[in-house]
């Protein structure tokens, strides 16, 4: 389905395999404080490559069954960003959420909007999907606008939505609507 897609000279996308799981803890750990004040605590063993390998065999099982697919941005064989499609719902909602973050090193270069417009492409033209949301930490400026460049637009604000660096924190919620309302 998804093919690797080059989003500048040195960094592709791609669907993340079972054995990506060593890239997925070195990117962790390479990010751990980078990314501490975005997301939840994590437990120690998130970090080890059993940890990853186990929890990319239940990803890989949600994509089969078509609810949520996992990508990696890769600078040759570098993890340097993760991106999900999850949740996804058939039916007359046919939607998914997104959730994202580059690394350190790689980010304000303007690779996040590059893969979330792909992901968009991805989900309208080849999953079929109606729409896709997301959400940010109010002071998580950076994110709202790579959102915003994609296509994706503010609908509303969720107190205490997520249990986010140890503290119930408050969300701006975002969508795109990937067809024509008559559609």
């Amino acid at each position: 389905m998804f093919e690797s897609r080059k989003l500048s000279e040195d960094v592709h996308i791609r669907l993340l395999r079972t054995n990506d799981a060593a890239a997925l803890s070195a990117a962790y750990l390479r990010n751990r404080e980078y990314l501490a004040p975005w997301e939840p605590v994590r437990p120690e063993e998130y970090y080890t490559e059993a940890w990853q390998a186990a929890d990319m065999v239940n990803r890989l099982a949600a994509t089969e069954a078509g609810q949520g697919f996992p990508f990696g941005l890769f600078a040759g064989d570098v993890l340097v960003g993760r991106f999900n499609l999850t949740g996804i719902v058939r039916g007359p909602f046919q939607s998914a959420g997104l959730g994202y973050w580059v690394d350190k090193q790689y980010a304000g270069r303007g690779l996040a909007s590059a893969a979330v417009k792909v992901l968009v492409e991805t989900a309208r033209d080849e999953l079929g999907l109606h729409r896709i949301e997301a959400g940010t930490l109010l002071h998580n400026i950076g994110s709202q606008r790579v959102l915003l460049k994609a296509g994706f637009e503010q609908i509303g604000l969720a107190p205490e939505y997520l249990k986010i660096a140890g503290t119930w924190q408050d969300h701006n919620l975002y969508q795109t609507i990937l067809h024509d309302q008559d559609a």
